[in-house]
């Protein structure tokens, strides 16, 4: 069951080596589920302030400050929180309807932090293995979460060790309370979903890459 971190159901299919064969149906009520992430379909209505982001809506930190990353042609390619902790990431992708991603999708990402010199750790954690990388820069934290045809990723990065902790609890915080809106469009696995900023956030940016420019 989403949410129940006490009763872990679907969520703890990620723990272990086998990966069985999962189908979501969003069966079950609203008023079940205690801790998320969420699907749109079955999101709690707690009066919690979140950033609508189109396909994710973020609990943003108090105190934090939101960083957007631009790809060349325009679009959004993520929104970064600072924090006084750490940087916090959180992104959404197309995922199988009855299969798992983040095994996946987790593999690969240590190859490539291996291949970039990191120190790789897989932990258990929140939601299932976890994926700690450090060098001497930084602490990296990388969470995943499978769920009704989208998976989501959580990156928390922090230049300390001791900040790292302090980060990653604040990832998780936030990744309890985000709740993704898939839609119902078919899309390719491994398909960012879009981002769309709100209309004050997005004038902000305009503004500020015209005086750049």
């Amino acid at each position: 069951m989403f949410g129940k971190r006490r009763k872990r159901g679907r969520h703890s299919a990620n723990r272990g080596t086998a990966q069985p064969e999962v189908e979501f149906d969003g069966a079950e009520g609203a008023d079940e589920v205690e801790d998320g992430p969420f699907d749109s379909t079955w999101a709690p209505n707690d009066g919690l302030n979140r950033l609508d982001l189109g396909s994710i809506r973020l609990p943003v930190p108090e105190g934090a400050q939101l960083q957007v990353e631009m790809d060349p042609a325009g679009a959004v390619r993520a929104v970064h929180l600072l924090t006084t902790v750490g940087q916090l990431t959180v992104s959404a992708f197309a995922a199988p309807k009855s299969d798992r991603l983040w095994p996946e999708v987790s593999g690969e990402m240590i190859a490539q932090f291996k291949s970039e010199g990191f120190r790789i750790l897989r932990e258990n954690g929140e939601w299932g293995e976890e994926i700690t990388a450090r060098n001497n820069e930084v602490h990296l934290r990388v969470v995943g979460v499978d769920g009704p045809r989208w998976m989501l990723r959580g990156i928390a990065a922090a230049p300390t060790e001791e900040q790292g902790v302090k980060a990653t609890d604040a990832l998780y915080a936030l990744m309890r309370d985000t709740i993704v809106v898939r839609g119902e469009q078919a899309m390719p696995v491994r398909t960012p979903l879009p981002i769309e900023l709100p209309e004050a956030i997005a004038r902000h940016i305009q503004a500020q890459a015209q005086q750049q420019g």
